[in-house]
């Protein structure tokens, strides 16, 4: 009776996707707290940055490992959350939380547009669409017509409201703004977790797998994917306000295919649909260059081949990290999990029922 006892709160905790969720964001909202505290100035920078990159990466995710959909332009949505926030910062005197809101509104109501169009292609044919929209969508902040209101290729400068006061006047900057990256990570993730539990995220997977089953068996394809891609450029949106408030621009030179690129990037070295691995891959596509680049200064090495190294050890760590791990870094997360289980947590399970 004692061990029925005891293992009900773990049958719970299994059964119940909605607590195990809000459980785990709770404890991330405690572990940016530890983090970022302990962080300098730089590191909290870095640490935002890894943030809304993390964002838009799992709305990709989900939009390709999910849904089976695939986006060469997701830096369009980006740029959109990012012009959005702007604007709404320059021109009315709302919350930041309803600016943030308005970004996520328009990234998702451009998103789903998109969507109608993308629910008609297939394979090469959407990836050339969406890689049509990275290129051509930002340069429209350089459009005659736009150009006033959009800051032309020189952007608009961002200027968010400082730290609360609650906070202390000394309050450093640069931690406020990974509080608010952090925050908005862990939202993001609650939400595309329970999301991905839903029967929407069921519909995703099965449209993923065979769209003529899926339609044989009840699903709405087109609405599926159509919402999907809404949702992924939603988040998208969010990412680029954030980023906009981080870096107090938003330009059309901080949008290029380069930055879609790496979201994809991201998203199939962490794996594609694993929400987790939507954050090791931020990581990596954050912190990489950066550390390369470090490491080709330190060499002291020609102008010319200094130049260059970065990029290589950046091709270098991207394929062993996909050889080593074909599914993606959360993969090999997994294997580990299962090797160390069958190594320790199986025979301890077995002995204790040798004892009774």
């Amino acid at each position: 009776m004692t061990a029925l006892a005891a293992a009900a709160p773990v049958r719970f905790w299994q059964r119940s996707t909605l607590v195990r969720h809000l459980t785990l964001s709770v404890l991330g909202l405690i572990v940016l707290y530890f983090v970022t505290t302990s962080l300098d100035s730089f590191a909290n920078l870095q640490f935002a940055q890894i943030c809304y990159t993390a964002i838009a990466t799992a709305g990709l995710t989900v939009l390709s490992g999910l849904s089976g959909q695939i986006s060469l332009g997701h830096g369009a949505f980006v740029a959109v959350g990012a012009y959005t926030t702007a604007l709404l910062l320059e021109h009315l005197d709302w919350p930041l939380v309803l600016v943030l809101l308005g970004s996520v509104v328009v990234g998702g109501a451009l998103g789903s547009l998109v969507g109608v169009a993308a629910a008609r292609l297939r394979g090469p044919y959407l990836a050339g669409a969406t890689l049509a929209l990275a290129v051509g969508l930002p340069s429209l902040a350089d459009y005659h017509g736009l150009r006033d209101l959009l800051g032309g290729a020189n952007g608009l400068i961002v200027t968010a409201d400082p730290p609360p006061l609650s906070l202390g006047e000394t309050f450093p900057l640069e931690r406020w703004q990974a509080w608010l990256c952090g925050f908005s990570l862990v939202v993001t993730l609650f939400l595309l977790a329970n999301l991905t539990r839903s029967r929407i995220g069921r519909d995703m997977r099965l449209v993923r797998e065979d769209e003529q089953a899926a339609a044989l068996s009840g699903v709405h394809v087109a609405r599926t994917q159509i919402v999907t891609f809404g949702i992924s450029a939603a988040f998208a949106g969010l990412a680029g306000g954030l980023f906009a408030i981080v870096n107090s621009l938003a330009a059309p030179g901080a949008f290029t295919l380069a930055l879609s690129l790496s979201l994809l990037t991201a998203a199939v070295l962490g794996g594609l649909g694993s929400l987790a691995g939507a954050v090791y891959g931020a990581v990596i596509v954050t912190l990489l260059p950066n550390w390369t680049a470090d490491l080709a200064q330190q060499a002291d090495l020609p102008r010319g081949i200094y130049a260059n190294i970065p990029l290589v050890l950046y091709g270098l760590v991207l394929i062993v990290v996909i050889i080593a791990f074909p599914g993606g870094i959360q993969s090999g997360v997994r294997r580990l999990g299962a090797l160390l289980k069958a190594r320790f947590v199986r025979p301890l399970q077995t002995r204790q029922e040798t004892r009774r």
